[in-house]
């Protein structure tokens, strides 16, 4: 299949540069005649933009010259009436084809019984795939840029601020139609896609089946985590257990070194049925039972072989893509709308702080002992921190059984984040909660009438602390969503600026799970009292986590780079490839900090296999997070401010930030803020 996309990749290419003869100077000359010469500047840049999109399947000479004198918006009234049947048909458009999308992935996203194979390919079906280069066909996404600028990511920075919503709204839909992607290209980006989220949804390790050197078994019946969010989650819960705990982090640690390198046997992945000693590597059959086999899968090989077929399928849309030709500057320029060098600098700027020793000695002197590898993972500084985890396991299984038991509880969560009871039940009856078949995650809505969905993962005994933590992150991405689609002035500017700033609103949420666990369950979790101490103890959890984060962005960004350095890499290559990147990264970094150099734990993220290039949102998303809690603090609260910030609209993300808080995006904060409190230890 991909040899055939590649090959008509470059079929169509030859035959678009190929195109009509056309003559944009002469359409030019006949509009600016018709409306004057007032209209010329428009008048030009809608030409020019027509004509780099037009096609010789769109026909000749004479039929561009009819259609740029038929489309073209000369005055006012025609320009506000084709705006705003856009913003009407586009939300419908975008809103339902979301909605069938989530119906047909609805049996492999949930946890509602078998995946068949049948299922698997309904999941990778696409109902936009063809949009776009339907609205091309139809000249419809040309009649956008005959009469929408199409602005550049500088222009957008330099002049943005200085533009009214409409103006950005413009801009937005323009930029929808910047790309002419074929509708093979975007199926076959959707197939690699839903492999992708499979691979990792059912990528799960039956804990009470690996193994201690000596045999023991650390973890108790039933644990069945999945890669990597559930064990670096285990890792951070097992600092409250004072017997096992550090074996079970060295354990755990041994079976994320088997993945990264790709030495972790295939048969013991979703497998209760075979014990594994991941020190060893040995394999033997199970000497008690307590769950069912899930699918099988090549663990060692596949990871990589999955990140290059989603590698190939984002690269066939590089040559449809002149202004960002690779999926890599797309990520940074496009989706992001941060450079990616500036994104990079404000890594290292963390990475390098000479704040991190200082963070990781107070680690240090808390556990009494020498830094190792997973301590990146250290979440001490957090409110839970501390918690015998087994008891919030009981506590929130019993309490939340079901989807429909978490959603109850809503009304109360928004309550104690400072939304009014009308605002609190206004959230909780726009949210859908559902049954997560891997980690969670929150599915916005595209159109006003459709709802956001919260996705968590529910065992059969009900849903486990990590499970709860992982909702109230999402809920915060619901709630976002739930302001920036029904609280904005245009479907064009619906969402937030990009997935850096979502995440940060979401942390708002999380930081806080542990007051609402308190909240719902009368006092039964014990949550630490607002205290000058909780917020240095907040502060220096927000620097800790985008030290942790920012390397492993780096890895993934690393990685890319290398794969389009390598576009004919094997799964081997890319395998022993991404090894030595995050070697290289954590020996940069890390090493100075902890010891133990060589550590490929950096690699580890699922993010790398199902979310690609996504891993730079978290650590600028904890930096956006901090300057946002510093407002909410100034502000008094969190509810009134959430909502303000959150309906401001997808706009620059400079801009966004000052609306915001009232300073762009920026670490000198977290930095500062992180000397402050380590100067007054």
């Amino acid at each position: 299949m991909l040899a055939v996309i590649l090959g008509f990749t470059i079929m169509l290419t030859n035959h678009a540069r190929a195109g009509a003869q056309i003559s944009p100077q002469a359409a030019e000359t006949a509009l600016v005649a018709k409306y004057g010469e007032g209209q010329r500047a428009r008048v030009h840049q809608g030409v020019e933009q027509v004509a780099k999109f037009w096609r010789a399947e769109d026909g000749d000479a004479a039929a561009f010259q009819e259609f740029t004198d038929t489309n073209f918006a000369g005055d006012q009234q025609t320009l506000d009436a084709l705006f705003n049947r856009l913003q009407f048909t586009l939300e419908s458009l975008d809103g339902h084809t979301l909605e069938i999308a989530r119906d047909w992935r609805r049996q492999s996203d949930l946890d509602l019984g078998t995946v068949y194979p049948f299922d698997e390919v309904m999941a990778a079906y696409d109902p936009t795939a063809h949009v776009g280069e339907d609205l091309f066909q139809n000249k419809l996404a040309l009649a956008v840029l005959l009469n929408f600028p199409l602005t550049t990511l500088r222009e957008r920075l330099d002049q943005g601020e200085h533009w009214n919503r409409r103006q950005w709204a413009e801009a937005r839909l323009a930029q929808r139609f910047g790309k002419r992607i074929p509708a093979e290209v975007n199926t076959e980006i959707a197939r690699a896609s839903a492999e992708a989220e499979q691979f990792v949804a059912n990528y799960n390790i039956w804990m009470h089946h690996v193994l201690a050197s000596d045999g023991r078994r650390l973890f108790p019946p039933k644990m069945r985590l999945l890669e990597h969010w559930n064990l670096r989650d285990e890792i951070k819960a097992s600092y409250a257990d004072p017997k096992d705990g550090l074996a079970k982090q060295r354990l755990i640690q041994q079976v994320m070194e088997r993945i990264v390198d790709g030495s972790i046997p295939s048969e013991v992945v979703d497998n209760p049925e075979l014990d594994w000693d991941p020190v060893s590597n040995r394999v033997s059959p199970a000497a008690v039972h307590d769950g069912e086999r899930g699918q099988a899968r090549d663990a060692a090989l596949g990871r990589y072989a999955t990140i290059l077929n989603v590698f190939h399928a984002q690269k066939l849309m590089d040559p449809y893509s002149p202004t960002a030709p690779t999926f890599i500057d797309r990520s940074f320029d496009e989706t992001r709308e941060i450079p990616e060098e500036h994104v990079r600098a404000t890594l290292q700027q963390v990475l390098s702080s000479p704040l991190a020793p200082r963070v990781a000695k107070i680690i240090s002197d808390r556990l009494g002992r020498p830094l190792e590898p997973f301590d990146i993972w250290y979440g001490g500084f957090q409110a839970r921190a501390g918690q015998d985890e087994t008891k919030l396991d009981a506590i929130t299984r019993k309490r939340y059984p079901n989807a429909e038991a978490y959603h109850a509880d809503m009304p109360k969560f928004f309550k104690r984040l400072g939304f009014s009871p009308a605002r609190a039940k206004y959230l909780a009856d726009s949210i859908v909660v559902d049954p997560a078949r891997g980690s969670g995650h929150a599915l916005y809505a595209m159109r006003r009438g459709d709802l956001p969905h919260l996705r968590t993962r529910i065992g059969k005994d009900g849903m486990d602390y990590k499970g709860f933590n992982i909702a109230v992150h999402e809920m915060g991405h619901n709630v976002e969503q739930v302001f920036s689609l029904y609280h904005v002035d245009y479907h064009t500017l619906a969402g937030v600026p990009n997935s850096a700033v979502t995440e940060a609103l979401a942390f708002v949420f999380q930081h806080r799970d542990m007051e609402l666990l308190q909240d719902v369950t009368r006092g039964a979790v014990k949550a630490p009292a607002a205290s000058n101490e909780g917020d240095a103890m907040e502060t220096l959890g927000a620097f800790w986590s985008a030290f942790e984060i920012g390397g492993v962005a780096l890895v993934d960004d690393e990685m890319w780079r290398w794969m389009y350095a390598h576009p004919d890499a094997t799964p081997e290559q890319l395998r022993d490839s991404v090894v030595a990147i995050s070697k290289d990264v954590w020996n940069r970094y890390y090493a100075p900090v902890f010891g133990h150099p060589d550590s490929t734990l950096l690699g580890v993220y699922a993010h790398m296999v199902n979310s690609p290039l996504y891993l730079s949102d978290y650590p600028i998303g904890h930096i956006i997070a901090f300057q946002i809690e510093g407002q909410m603090r100034k502000a008094g609260s969190i509810g009134a401010e959430f909502e303000r910030m959150a309906s401001f609209g997808n706009l620059a993300p400079d801009l966004w930030m000052k609306n915001a808080t009232g300073s762009p995006i920026s670490a000198d904060a977290l930095l500062q803020a992180t000397e402050r409190v380590l100067g007054e230890r």
